[in-house]
């Protein structure tokens, strides 16, 4: 065990020391060129400096929210403010605060007519959901079809986020749900790649009692599958 978490710590520090390295310099030298220049640059080009500083900066507090999240998940510190949730309510919620790049892709919804009820901590599952989106709009060209399905198979509550990119080698499979593993993308912006996102769901799911799974979606690109615990469903007269 102790040789495991210094291995952790290890792969941890050089990630971070190699992944944060270009979203810090890119907000410094932003900063710096809107000190130095900023009365002589126009409208258009201080709103795009502007945007990408803000881009990094989110993306750098989703990171170390994810950091602290799953120590604290695998620590057994995460208190879970457990009540029923209606799924496709969360999904909805969920989709207001993915990645800004969501306009390049067409996100498709699609739930039955049956209520999906579960008992979780709402905040925690739209986390779930946010990083699955965030991580199809990474690895999946521009223009690429996500779409998100939830339904009830045997007493649970299923969600799958397929996406029709160039989907996941058989090879590497295995290893996406470790932590710090990234995929090989071809994407822009691929330094927004810390492994954290895949292991944080899993673990996620796991102290709520559910799985998630990878399979090849057909004829191409990927889909990650999420289960829950059914709710019963009490209607009060």
């Amino acid at each position: 065990m102790q040789a495991r978490n210094e291995e952790l710590r290890a792969n941890l520090l050089r990630t971070i020391s190699h992944d944060l390295r270009t979203p810090l310099t890119s907000i410094s030298g932003n900063a710096s060129n809107l000190l130095s220049n900023g009365e002589t640059l126009d409208t258009e080009t201080r709103n795009k400096i502007c945007t990408d500083i803000f881009d990094d900066a989110q993306w750098l507090i989703g990171l170390v929210e994810n950091l602290l999240s799953i120590t604290r998940i695998e620590d057994g510190r995460m208190n879970l403010q457990i009540s029923p949730q209606l799924m496709d309510e969360m999904i909805e919620e969920a989709l207001h605060h993915v990645n800004r790049k969501s306009c390049e892709h067409t996100i498709t919804t699609q739930y039955g007519d049956e209520i999906l009820l579960v008992n979780v901590d709402a905040r925690l599952i739209m986390q779930v959901v946010v990083n699955l989106v965030d991580n199809a709009i990474k690895y999946t060209p521009v223009g690429s079809v996500i779409q998100i399905s939830a339904y009830r198979k045997d007493h649970q509550v299923v969600v799958d986020v397929a996406d029709n990119g160039p989907g996941i080698p058989d090879r590497a499979k295995a290893q996406v749900f470790e932590m710090f593993y990234t995929g090989q993308s071809r994407i822009a912006d691929s330094h927004r790649s810390l492994g954290l996102g895949l292991p944080l769901c899993r673990a996620i799911l796991t102290a709520h009692g559910g799985t998630l799974t990878l399979r090849d979606n057909i004829p191409n690109g990927s889909v990650f599958s999420f289960a829950l615990p059914q709710s019963e469903v009490n209607i009060h007269e």
